[in-house]
């Protein structure tokens, strides 16, 4: 992909055999040479030790790792520990978020923690560390669901920016025209970081549903008519969704997006597939 960045995103599996098969899965996605792999951290910060487990092992194969860090539930104290963990382990990114409410809570509701917004966790980050970690917000091209205007939207994300992001990475989406709508929004507000396109597979058409039903990011209604056409015919959900997301990211490739972002789910066939499609393009 030449200048751009290809980055792979997992989330830390909660048992000894989900351990075993995210090794699997991370050693033939490493064969694709992605600059480097994320793991998130769960609602509230439930799953903190198993984001540093996973970080660290990834670390120790020699791979860049990226951990998520969440506001929602988080304590000043807390944070501060879990980045002198991190730096101990010369992890130099970091994955700075709102994060999701804990299961049980509301959406008019708001979790414990001593921070409330993305921005205020990206101060304190820069606060304690300086310039140590390269650090990631993340990016709405559709809008947070939970946002009161795309206009209020943008301006959060701004506030990201403007308190030491380094670079930014969208939720995923299938319409490129949003992201390249967002891009130039953003740059109209002044801001200059890169804007990393999330990338989901499409490889299960009911999981799709759920994910972007709790997330805001639409499926267009010609691929939602066609992928649910195909019933419990899981082979041509696949060749479909792969032939869609390939598409999408040859286009936002080819209109200067810095980067994509894989949210693999913890599985590689789907991710492997899409990057041999984009291969040959990018690297002649």
């Amino acid at each position: 992909m030449t200048d751009q960045n290809f980055s792979i995103e997992f989330f830390p599996p909660k048992t000894p055999d989900g351990v075993i098969k995210l090794r699997a899965t991370r050693a033939r996605l490493a064969e694709l040479k992605p600059a480097y792999f994320s793991v998130t951290f769960g609602a509230g910060g439930s799953t903190q030790q198993g984001t540093f487990d996973t970080v660290r092992e990834i670390r120790s194969e020699g791979h860049e790792a990226a951990p998520h860090l969440s506001c929602l539930g988080s304590s000043r104290e807390g944070v501060r520990a879990m980045l002198a963990q991190y730096q101990a382990q010369d992890i130099r990114r970091l994955v700075a978020l709102r994060g999701d409410l804990p299961s049980g809570y509301g959406a008019g509701e708001s979790a414990t923690g001593e921070f409330r917004y993305a921005n205020e966790l990206v101060e304190f980050i820069r606060a304690e560390t300086g310039d140590w970690f390269h650090i990631e917000v993340a990016a709405y091209p559709e809008m947070h669901p939970q946002a009161r205007s795309p206009q209020d939207d943008l301006q959060s994300f701004a506030r990201k920016v403007k308190a030491g992001a380094n670079a930014a990475i969208t939720q995923y989406f299938y319409n490129a025209d949003a992201y390249f709508r967002f891009l130039d929004d953003a740059r109209r507000l002044g801001v200059d970081v890169p804007i990393v396109a999330g990338i989901m597979p499409i490889t299960n058409y009911t999981q799709l549903l759920r994910f972007s039903d709790m997330c805001g990011a639409e499926i267009p209604r010609w691929v939602r008519l066609k992928l649910a056409s195909y019933g419990d015919d899981a082979q041509s959900i696949r060749a479909f969704g792969l032939d869609v997301v390939s598409d999408l990211c040859e286009r936002l490739l080819a209109g200067g997006a810095p980067g994509l972002h894989f949210y693999t789910l913890n599985q590689a066939v789907a991710t492997t597939a899409i990057w041999q499609r984009l291969r040959p393009a990018s690297h002649p």
